[in-house]
């Protein structure tokens, strides 16, 4: 079993709350990971009819039947309980006590925010990242994720295509599943049971297609009006169904980031797809070799690289520093980590080969009235760290 970054980071904290909370996207193995933390535990699943329905019917005389220390999984789909909750954790408040996952985060943090504030820590779990399924390596800090790895490219390491093809859906990689068609039914799955679960869509057709539009989209500015155009919906639905999404993990949104030494900046979030071989099946892209070529490659590079980062950042239990910058005559930089005290801007490249103009944005924003940023990074597709000691240091994609 794969160690999950996210591991030390629960135990450090679950002995001060009694209440523990796992969210994150369905299939990105929160409940292996719960049950792997705290074995000890009872575990029920509220997936089970039976189960739910004696959680609905009469919560307290549930809670009281399972008093031991309990993981609750899919915990959302019985929302009477939190107020049960709160009541057992405020006369007991017993370390870790409740171990609660849920795949749907808008529904379980509303709940949170209603029942359990102050009692509970919340952890966002998402599918694999490159480094825990390839390196086994642990993040310890968020300084770290952005500091060049000095090391060999391994030869177990699968080509570039292969892993944004296939993406990092746990399941795919434990049961060495054909990636296409198990997307294809997570899909359907998700868009059924969660989807109609969360919002009233009456044309579920009209949402499948809504997906698709979005995943040509992926590393790229959002237009709503565009979207509703092409989507054939309102603006206002477009807000909801991409807010939806975003809270249950399928997608992130990056709001462009404001300093006071430019001051014509685009407003606009940028959307990315929190997998890889998800915006590949949305994409009707049926091979590695295939996506090769296909005209869209370099967005999709750059959101295997932006999905990295961010992904690595949740999993050391921090909220994601990123951001990107882009001012009204079209100069851009792909992603800013912002530290407080520091920004460190990144382009990323989906070209194999360095090329100087690769750093020529980077360049640019390093030389802006008012800028205190002294350094930047590239991170593109090919196999060597360039200027290791320069202002603008050019990363390999596995060496971040």
């Amino acid at each position: 079993m794969l160690k999950r970054n996210l591991e030390p980071i629960i135990q450090q904290y679950a002995h001060e709350y009694p209440v523990v909370a796992i969210v994150g996207p369905r299939q990105s193995g929160k409940t292996t990971l719960a049950k792997k933390l705290f074995p000890k535990h009872a575990y029920l699943s509220l997936e089970n009819l039976d189960l739910r329905q004696q959680a609905e019917n009469d919560p307290r005389g549930f809670l009281a039947d399972h008093d031991g220390p309990l993981i609750l999984d899919e915990v959302q789909r019985t929302p009477g309980l939190f107020s049960y909750l709160q009541e057992i954790v405020d006369s007991k408040p017993r370390p870790a006590h409740y171990i609660l996952t849920g795949s749907q985060q808008f529904m379980l943090m509303e709940k949170i925010s209603q029942s359990l504030a102050g009692r509970i820590i919340t952890f966002t779990l998402f599918p694999f990242t490159l480094t825990e399924l390839y390196f086994h390596q642990q993040d310890s800090s968020l300084a770290e994720i952005f500091q060049p790895k000095l090391r060999r490219r391994p030869s177990q390491l699968p080509p570039l295509l292969d892993i944004i093809f296939t993406g990092f859906y746990p399941r795919i990689h434990d049961r060495h599943l054909t990636p296409r068609k198990w997307l294809e039914n997570y899909v359907s799955t998700y868009v059924e049971r969660d989807i109609r679960a969360l919002v009233n869509v009456q044309d579920l057709r009209t949402f499948e297609n809504f997906l698709k539009i979005i995943a040509a989209h992926s590393g790229q500015l959002v237009n709503y009006a565009a979207l509703s155009n092409v989507a054939g919906i309102s603006q206002p639905t477009v807000k909801k169904w991409l807010s939806l999404l975003e809270t249950c993990g399928i997608i992130f949104l990056l709001t462009p980031h404001h300093n006071n030494f430019i001051k014509r900046l685009v407003k606009a979030p940028k959307l990315f797809f929190c997998d890889t071989g998800l915006l590949c099946f949305l994409l009707s892209i049926k091979t590695p070799v295939e996506l090769k070529n296909h005209p869209l490659y370099g967005n999709i590079f750059e959101t295997f690289i932006a999905s990295e980062l961010y992904k690595r950042c949740a999993h050391v239990g921090e909220i994601p520093p990123l951001y990107f910058w882009r001012d009204k005559s079209g100069h851009e930089i792909d992603l800013l980590a912002d530290f407080g005290n520091k920004l460190l801007p990144i382009e990323i490249k989906a070209g194999q080969t360095y090329s100087s103009f690769f750093a020529s944005e980077l360049l640019k924003w390093l030389k802006l009235r008012g800028n205190t940023a002294k350094t930047g990074m590239v991170i593109y597709a090919g196999d060597h760290l360039v200027g290791r000691d320069a202002a603008i240091t050019a990363v390999p994609w596995w060496a971040f």
